[in-house]
């Protein structure tokens, strides 16, 4: 469908009770990687997205240029509306950006903000 886009995600927005309270609905996805990035963790202070997620670190995208780094996910495809609901939930830290995955689908992932754009 045209107005489905495809989202790569690698934490939070893979779980069932996320999903529910950021689209309203369970998303199924398919397994897929992202090359050229890493994860680490970051600490959440926003308490909206602490009681949703239940966790106060969630894991982060870091861009290394190095296709040997692979990051597992899955990719979701989503509404435009859930892609701005999903912008909603991640805090400042992130920046959305439009990446290339192993399966050769181009799909929106949340990765650290570096200032840079």
């Amino acid at each position: 469908m045209a107005d489905h886009v495809v989202l790569f995600s690698y934490g939070t927005l893979r779980r069932r009770a996320v999903q529910l309270s950021v689209f309203g609905r369970e998303i199924a996805g398919a397994p897929d990687r992202l090359p050229g990035y890493r994860l680490s963790m970051l600490e959440i202070t926003d308490p909206h997205v602490i009681a949703v997620s239940g966790a106060t670190h969630h894991p982060i995208l870091t861009a290394t240029g190095d296709p040997a780094d692979l990051v597992e996910g899955t990719a979701l495809q989503i509404t435009a509306d859930e892609l701005a609901a999903a912008d909603a939930y991640e805090v400042d830290d992130y920046r959305r950006a439009l990446v290339p995955l192993e399966s050769g689908r181009r799909g929106w992932v949340y990765a650290a903000d570096h200032g840079d754009r």
